[in-house]
């Protein structure tokens, strides 16, 4: 069956991809709003002129809805008027050829001339435009150095803030995706747009929330967003090459190295690079760490469908998917391709991308746990060391189609190959509150695994005779394979009145293979209703088959050899699953305010079969996913949006009937059969104003959410420390969530400062039950910041962010210990520009943690990094740098957390001080010349 859907997917797609339609001439289309309220502007003028001579050439009005359409136009460079009666003329210029044969003006913003001074300032550029739900930002207002990148830029746009290790965060939100001219650039890894494309090729930096494709298409909200930056380059930067070569050698065996290569013409666009190195700049992002989770998950999507990936059960010793994560010491190799082009008159594009990498960690690992109980508490030191590794390829491609003006077709492949070795060794020791011995355990664990992953999906559009009214088709298929060979092995010595009294010990080879595929098909119908209200409608069909085959091997003979099969912890799973949905949302638009509401239901069987235990696990359940935005736009610059949606969680596989695993034998998990589903509601708002004067900008998002019949756990822990896990409902406790995030800004023209404040809170309540005792856990996070940048052109540069922070942490079962106390964290970064183009540039992190009453020890560090580094050349190019990592040597891996009664202290390993001297070419020949800034 999997099969006969893929290459009948393929087969369609094929067809499709070459049955390429005729197109329909030269024309424009758009449609004619006020800014302010977006309430269509009906029979405005749309005037068309040539632009060499700005004879007349076509006129029309716009209907009843504000639109307009000009068909069998000639190719040439023209001038478009709008006009309404009150409100002040709109003009831009365009031109019709063979790449551009139909231009689609979108809607074409109107402003009153009564509010004209307050919404725009004349012959003056605006750094930052609100259009819609998107901020832009005139990259020309904010000054960057010679050969900066688009990092160098995002870090002075206002809202935005990047990491050490390239993580965007935009409104409180991390930005996931960064396209180049509205296209994926290497896929999903936004460090190769950031690092490696010069700033100053940048017109405009787009921001705003991705809606999916179906959301595009249809114009009606489907909930489901992406945090997206979309880099516009300029026109005379799009044709010609550029590049980077970087090299660096340092103390302590440390070294990096870095070569990029992009050739741009127009629409046509390759790339490659290649990176090496031992000092954390890896080349896994987070994104690709997440395709390599390891199989046996179960998830829920948006809109409240359950997709499980039958592992059978997750062993420890596959626990590792290759995420670099600042613990150990990693040294990465990594390169890749980028291709892409349109054609055809624009009608057909393809964008592809190829990558290969590897990564290997070793460090070692320090964990203080205390578990509360509600008669006292255990404490648990373990100390890990691991060596891991992973390699990986992956290649994807995005073909679009465009058979004529109403129809388009995209198809979107993607696969991963990869294999890798892990092998880990552990000691821990648990005591009672007082320091008696109650544990005491050994594991050392080595696996070998492989994996392979593959998706392609299509989504087909049509639009209808009948204005609004569309249909699209989609239908995809995902692939997982994974497997692995390894090997446990554990001590458990169990105390009591300070002596052994039992050891438990595991001997195991485990062998496990995993497979399953995903089969689905989605089909959409909008209708519009009134000029104000539409409808869609969907139906969903998914197709869930796996296998997984898991093996343990205990030893046997006088060699040891592992051949004898231990039943209790091997099994053999199948899985079919089948899910219907059904779904309808309206939309309803007028004057200022946008709704969105509706909800979707699905109905799922599951069928589960061991065959190894000649036992079958039947289950039908019901997912309800209501969902409703509406969205208030006061001005152009200012709006403010509200949702709801609330959706069933199904137990997880897991949780019903786990597979028996012995990974540690001091933590046991039994299946509960009776759970049922839990409902969680989620409200969310957002608002943001922008002033133009005085570049003001303000931003707030909040959200609260509650679960009703939770899924808890339930955990037994014996005298020993020994616990037993099983998944329960609370009737009459329901965990909520929480979150505020708050950002302002404003231009301070008198010092020629960018000063701002944020306030920012979350937490959570949550329960678990402990041997039969309810626990009700707190977690709570306050902070604050105050940010202050500057730029002074030729001289210096300079961006500070401080603020205090303070953690609630309490368990109900030991409410004399807790985790409350104090923080401060701050951050800097500086550039002074010397004569004979010396430059000074150092950035610094500092973190403080108050004790607590859980950890009575205070945590403080101050990394600075700081460089020296001169430019030669009359362009600037050729750079030497010399640096220090680390200046004082205060780097150490530390973390603190809880998860119920569970409280949590780490340290490891991580990178230390070390020199580097480094050598950095920049080379640029874009628009047929060398470009010198």
């Amino acid at each position: 069956m999997i099969i006969k859907n893929l290459v009948t997917l393929v087969m369609v797609c094929s067809c499709w991809l070459f049955a390429v339609g005729q197109g329909n001439g030269y024309a424009i289309k758009g449609a004619v709003v006020d800014t302010a309220s977006s309430i269509q502007l009906a029979k405005s003028s749309i005037v068309l002129v040539h632009a060499k001579d700005s004879m007349l050439y076509r006129f029309t009005r716009t209907d009843e809805s504000g639109n307009f359409r000009l068909d069998d136009l000639e190719a040439g460079q023209y001038i478009l008027f709008a006009t309404f009666p009150e409100y002040a003329d709109y003009v831009e210029h365009f031109t019709l050829d063979s790449a551009t044969k139909v231009v689609d003006f979108g809607n074409l913003g109107l402003v009153l001339r009564t509010r004209l001074l307050e919404e725009v300032l004349v012959n003056r550029r605006q750094a930052i435009t609100i259009k819609g739900d998107t901020t832009e930002y005139d990259a020309g207002s904010y000054v960057i150095q010679p050969n900066s990148k688009v990092e160098d830029l995002l870090k002075q746009l206002p809202g935005i803030q990047v990491d050490q290790d390239g993580k965007i965060t935009a409104q409180g939100q991390t930005v996931n995706k960064v396209l180049v001219d509205g296209e994926e650039f290497f896929g999903d890894d936004p460090t190769l747009v950031t690092r490696n494309l010069r700033g100053d090729m940048v017109d405009k930096v787009q921001l705003y929330d991705k809606r999916s494709d179906q959301a595009e298409f249809t114009g009606v909200d489907d909930g489901e967003r992406m945090k997206t930056l979309n880099i516009k380059l300029k026109e005379d930067k799009k044709k010609g090459y550029f590049g980077k070569v970087d090299a660096g050698i340092g103390s302590n065996d440390m070294y990096e190295g870095q070569a990029m290569f992009n050739r741009f013409n127009d629409k046509q666009r390759f790339s490659a690079f290649g990176t090496i190195g031992n000092t954390g700049r890896t080349g896994l992002n987070w994104q690709d760490a997440d395709r390599f989770a390891p199989s046996g998950t179960t998830s829920f999507t948006e809109d409240g469908s359950i997709i499980i990936t039958v592992g059978g059960g997750q062993d420890d010793i596959e626990s590792w998917g290759g995420r670099y994560d600042g613990r150990g010491i990693p040294s990465a190799l990594n390169g890749g391709a980028y291709y892409s082009n349109k054609w055809n008159e624009g009608r057909q594009s393809i964008n592809g991308n190829y990558k290969i990498g590897e990564l290997s960690v070793n460090g070692t690992s320090n964990s203080i746990t205390q578990n509360t109980l509600p008669t006292g508490r255990i404490n648990t030191v373990s100390d890990q060391a691991f060596d891991r590794r992973i390699f990986r390829q992956r290649g994807g491609a995005i073909v679009e189609t465009q058979f004529d003006s109403t129809s388009t077709l995209k198809v979107t492949v993607d696969g991963t190959l990869r294999n890798g070795e892990t092998s880990e060794s552990s000691q821990s020791v648990g005591t009672d509150a007082n320091g008696g011995m109650l544990n005491q355990s050994m594991r050392r664990t080595w696996n070998d695994s492989e994996g392979l992953s593959a998706y392609i999906t299509a989504f087909w559009t049509k639009k209808l005779r009948k204005q609004g009214r569309t249909i699209s088709l989609e239908l995809n298929e995902t692939i997982n394979q994974s497997k692995s060979h390894g090997f446990l092995f554990s001590e458990n010595s169990l105390y009591v009145d300070g002596t052994v009294d039992s050891v438990l010990l595991v001997d195991q080879l485990k062998i496990n293979d995993a497979r399953n595929s995903v089969f689905n098909s989605n089909i959409t119908y909008s209708e519009p209703l009134t000029n104000t209200l539409s409808l869609v409608l969907n139906y969903r069909l998914t197709a869930n088959n796996g296998a997984s085959l898991r093996q343990s091997f205990n030893p046997v003979g006088a060699n040891g050899a592992h051949a004898e099969l231990d039943s209790l912890f091997s099994n053999d799973f199948t899985l079919n699953q089948l899910a219907n949905q059904l779904g309808a949302m309206l939309n309803f638009r007028k004057g200022k305010s946008t709704l969105n509401f509706g909800s979707r239901v699905s109905r799922v069987r599951f069928d589960q079969t061991d065959r190894y235990a000649d036992s079958r696990f039947e289950r039908s359940f019901t997912n309800h996913n209501p969902q409703l935005i509406w969205q208030y736009r006061f001005s152009q610059q200012k709006s403010l949006r509200l949702s709801y949606n609330g959706n069933n969680t199904q137990p997880a596989i897991n949780q019903i009937q786990p597979v028996r695993v012995n990974d540690d034998p001091m933590n046991i998990v039994l299946g509960n059969p009776g759970l049922k589903p839990s409902y969680t509601n989620r409200f969310n708002v957002s608002y943001n104003s922008f002033k133009v004067l005085g570049n003001q900008y303000i931003y707030f998002s909040g959200g609260f959410s509650n679960t009703h019949n939770p899924i808890v756990s339930n955990t037994h822990t014996d005298s020993v420390g020994r616990s037993t896990f099983q998944y329960a409902n609370l009737d009459d406790q329901s965990p909520m969530n929480y979150y505020f995030y708050s950002n302002f800004s404003k231009n301070l023209k008198k010092w020629n400062l960018n000063v701002g404040a944020g306030l920012n809170t979350n937490g959570n309540v949550y329960y678990n039950l402990t041997n039969g005792e309810l626990n009700r856990t707190q977690n709570s996070t306050y902070s604050a910041s105050i940010n202050i940048r500057q730029h002074i052109q030729k001289k210096y540069d300079f961006n500070m962010d401080v603020g205090p922070s303070y953690m609630l942490g309490k368990a109900s079962l030991q409410r004399q210990q807790d985790n409350n106390g104090w923080g401060l964290n701050g951050n800097y970064s500086f550039n002074i520009y010397l004569p004979l183009k010396f430059q000074i540039n150092s950035q610094g992190r500092y973190t403080y943690t108050a004790p607590t009453a859980l950890f009575d020890e205070a945590f403080e560090q101050f990394i600075v990094d700081a460089s020296v580094s001169k430019k030669f050349l009359p362009d600037e190019t050729l750079r030497f740098g010399v640096g220090v990592n680390d200046i004082f040597n205060q780097n150490r891996g530390f973390n603190r957390s809880a998860n119920n009664n569970f409280f949590t202290q780490n340290s490891y390993t991580t990178i230390a001080r070390f020199l580097m001297f480094s050598l950095t070419w920049d080379f640029n020949k874009m628009g047929g010349a060398s470009i010198n800034n």
